[in-house]
Formats: C-alpha cells, structure tokens, sequence
C-alpha cells in the first residue's frame, strides 16, 4: 500500500529547497508517491532582485509546483521545511499553512502524518523553536507528529536535533552540518509510520 507523501517547503536561497529534495529521495526509497511543493513566494520583485542568490534561486526552481489545499488533501504524511525567522517559520510558509482553515473544518486533516526541518544561520538560530512553532498548528489539525528523535546514528552526524533536522548555514550559502542522511532517515520514519496508520485506517 503506497503512502503519498507531500514535501512541501519555502526557500529563498536554496538550503530548504536542496533539504526537500533529500526528503523526496527518503520518501521514495521507503516506497512512497512523493511530489515536492514550495509555497507561493510573498516577497515584492524588488526586494528578490537586489539579492542575487535570492533572484537566481527563484529562477531556478520556477518549475517547481505550488503548494494548495488540494496537495494537502492527496497528502497521507507531509514534510514541512522552512528557514527560521526569529525563532519561528518564514511567513510565505505561515500564510500558506493559515489558508488550511477550510480543511481543518471540515477534518480532512486529522491523521495526517507530519514532520518538519528547517536552517539558521547559526545553530542557536532559533532552530528548535521554528520547528516547535509549526508542530504547534499539526497539534491543532489533529495530525500526527513523527519527530525523528534520536532513532539513528545520521541525526547525531547531523547535529542532534530530535524535532527534526536542522542545519547551520554559513554567510555563502554552504550548509555547517552534514544533514543529507539524517533528512532521508527522517523521511523514510514518516513514511512508515504513515503506513502504517493507512493500513489501520482502513
């Protein structure tokens, strides 16, 4: 039985955008449908055009689907992944996540399966706090939270975060940790999982 797994993400420069993509291939080795998605960017032109690393980034992923409702809904488990701003998510993730209402009303979101990942500048970036932040409206949907905790030697490799990986980024742009396996063990856990509530649920 297929899981159908949801990445969704925001990125400017890159860093949660590569993380999605380290997610997608988890996901896939645990033998789920997976679509990568990035929520709508809210940032005026201008302000993306005087940043080129922000600029060059869009460009590159203009192919990259749009998050809806309607991904949500295909969704059995979903991965959020978001860059820290102060201590809480990026705010083209928070508008995406409060246009949930209507799901939320009408319980469509109750047992999904979810986990989060995100990036700071500096390990006390308010990384933890980010992915507290989000984890907080999953409580509200009825979701199921799948943190990787400490359940394999990757998440140590990757700097310990038992709420999901986090990764520093240095002034240009280079990730400080090396996440990519603990990204791909947290995404095969949700995966899992999210089979196994599917096989009870039904």
């Amino acid at each position: 039985m297929s899981v159908n797994l949801a990445v969704i993400y925001y990125s400017s420069t890159g860093t949660n955008y590569q993380m999605a993509q380290w997610a997608a291939e988890g996901g896939k080795e645990a033998g789920a449908e997976v679509k990568i998605l990035k929520v709508a960017e809210l940032a005026p032109e201008e302000a993306i055009a005087g940043n080129p690393a922000w600029k060059a980034h869009v460009e590159a992923t203009a192919n990259v689907p749009i998050a809806t409702m309607n991904d949500l809904e295909w969704a059995d488990a979903i991965i959020f992944s978001t860059p820290t701003r102060f201590g809480n998510v990026a705010s083209q993730m928070k508008q995406f996540l409060d246009q949930t209402g209507g799901l939320w009303f009408q319980g469509k979101l109750v047992n999904k399966v979810v986990s989060a990942m995100t990036s700071a500048q500096n390990p006390n970036g308010g990384q933890e706090a980010t992915i507290l932040s989000l984890y907080t409206t999953m409580y509200h949907w009825g979701a199921i939270v799948v943190a990787p905790g400490y359940t394999d030697q990757s998440i140590f490799t990757a700097g310990g975060n038992p709420y999901g990986t986090s990764v520093s980024v240095d002034q240009d742009g280079n990730m400080k940790e090396d996440v990519r396996g603990a990204v791909q063990h947290q995404a095969k856990r949700v995966v899992t999982v999210a089979g196994w509530v599917k096989k009870g649920m039904q």
